[in-house]
């Protein structure tokens, strides 16, 4: 209650509230005594305290009953105070009505300061347009019933943007299955390539071991047969050395003749154990080196979170070609939408770049580059103005991206475009790589991330990234 009291008054009142409140109770003294000690309280409040002890209840200084005497200024005081916190409140209770200046009735309103106001504050808003409260309110609340509108067809948007958010949110989903699916393909293919690698060289390594050994079989079987060979011929020296010595010697040359042992020692053949070499050594990167033939290197993938939804990519992101219907894709800010368009992947800020794009016989196709700030939710011309470097397939006819659409001439019908960005340089030139032919060169200081585009139009011919090269080299 005296919080509350407090939070009535003015700013000003609440130091003397303070100094008009009883130590015991907190509240404003009601009859009010003075003890010896100077100190003041609601005479109730001292009674129930002296019950419990004789001393006073601020300074504990020791006082008697008999001793107390009515504080009569105190008491005029407090009913002064709690006279003047009526008013207040009173005040306070009919202001919300009444102008503060014044204290007139609020019966005009101004348009400028939006409030309002008393006849007497008709001198401080001569200069402002006022009306009646009657005439003032519809003005007000015409104004907030255009919020309210506004309110309401931003709810509408809200609530379409969750249900496009929610879209968004499974089709992130979906892509994450396309991609764990195509993940796990590309390993088992790769294992399975592995699998292939491994039993190759273990076959290769079992052809060697069954080799050698067998080898070394052979050999063995020769050296025993020598050694029984050696063996019988030494009995029959060691029988005919037995003989009577005219016999003997009569028989000594045939003997000795036969005593010649003309094969070779045995022993451990040259290139006799395994290849170990060939077999394990660098066999990490001799599996890589030789996996290349099952690699395949694109310098350049498309990116299909900016595909338009008419077009449709391949698995492994190479390749673009006409949609037969509109694919559901979320409408999300870096996506193509009118135009037909695709970006890389990968955008470029400094270096040099080269990829091959196949056309084919594609009539109608746009390859090149462009800035990462091209337009794309609403249709633009393919400009160098436009922050787009290309050259494009139409009618029959192949133009250059210059604002004036300059024709290209060109000796024979290209399958395949190279285009060469170096960025260091700020060119970007187009070849016939299929003959190494020069087309053209467009020249620009390039002052933002740049990206391959792909424009391969409304066909079913696809437009294909072709691989680049791989080469291994060691040092």
């Amino acid at each position: 209650m005296a919080d509350g009291m407090d939070e009535d008054l003015p700013e000003e009142a609440s130091p003397l509230r303070h100094d008009l409140t009883c130590p015991v109770c907190r509240g404003v003294f009601q009859d009010p005594v003075l003890l010896p000690c100077t100190h003041s309280f609601c005479r109730e409040c001292l009674q129930k305290s002296l019950q419990v002890s004789n001393k006073c209840p601020v300074c504990r200084e020791v006082c008697e009953e008999g001793r107390v005497t009515s504080n009569r200024a105190l008491s005029s005081a407090c009913e002064s105070f709690l006279r003047q916190s009526n008013w207040w409140s009173n005040r306070k209770s009919t202001s919300d009505v009444t102008c503060n200046l014044h204290l007139k009735p609020l019966a005009l309103y101004c348009e400028k300061d939006e409030e309002p106001v008393c006849v007497d504050c008709v001198t401080l808003h001569n200069t402002h347009t006022l009306w009646s409260l009657k005439e003032g309110a519809p003005m007000c609340k015409k104004e907030l019933g255009f919020k309210v509108q506004i309110f309401k067809k931003k709810v509408e948007s809200y609530k379409k943007m969750t249900h496009k958010l929610g879209n968004t949110m499974e089709y992130i989903k979906y892509q994450a299955g396309l991609a764990e699916n195509q993940i796990k393909e590309e390993f088992e293919r790769l294992r399975m390539v592995l699998v292939t690698e491994e039993a190759l060289r273990l076959k290769a390594l079992a052809t060697e071991e069954e080799q050698k050994i067998s080898a070394i079989k052979e050999l063995i079987d020769n050296t025993y047969k020598d050694i029984a060979a050696m063996n019988k011929l030494s009995d029959t020296l060691q029988k005919e050395m037995g003989n009577e010595d005219l016999a003997f010697l009569r028989n000594f040359q045939k003997l000795k003749r036969e005593a010649q042992w003309t094969r070779e020692e045995p022993c451990i053949p040259h290139d006799s154990l395994l290849n170990m070499g060939k077999h394990v050594g660098a066999l990490s990167f001799n599996i890589w080196k030789n996996m290349q033939a099952y690699v395949k290197y694109n310098p350049v993938v498309l990116n299909p979170n900016t595909a338009s939804p008419w077009l449709f990519l391949n698995a492994d992101l190479s390749s673009v070609k006409e949609s037969s219907e509109r694919l559901t894709a979320p409408d999300n800010p870096e996506r193509f939408d009118p135009c037909v368009f695709v970006l890389g992947a990968e955008g470029y800020t400094s270096g040099k770049h080269r990829w091959d794009v196949i056309v084919g016989d594609n009539p109608r196709w746009i390859v090149g580059v462009c800035k990462e700030s091209v337009p794309r939710k609403k249709k633009f011309t393919v400009s160098t103005s436009r922050g787009v470097w290309s050259i494009g397939l139409s009618k029959g006819v192949y133009t250059v991206s210059t604002p004036e659409h300059t024709e290209l001439q060109v000796e024979q019908r290209p399958e395949k475009i190279r285009i060469k960005l170096n960025l260091d340089k700020g060119e970007v030139s187009f070849w016939d790589a299929g003959t190494a032919t020069h087309l053209i060169t467009l020249t620009h200081k390039f002052d933002e991330k740049i990206y391959p585009i792909f424009g391969p139009g409304l066909h079913p011919t696809p437009t294909t990234l072709a691989p680049g090269k791989i080469a291994v080299h060691t040092s």
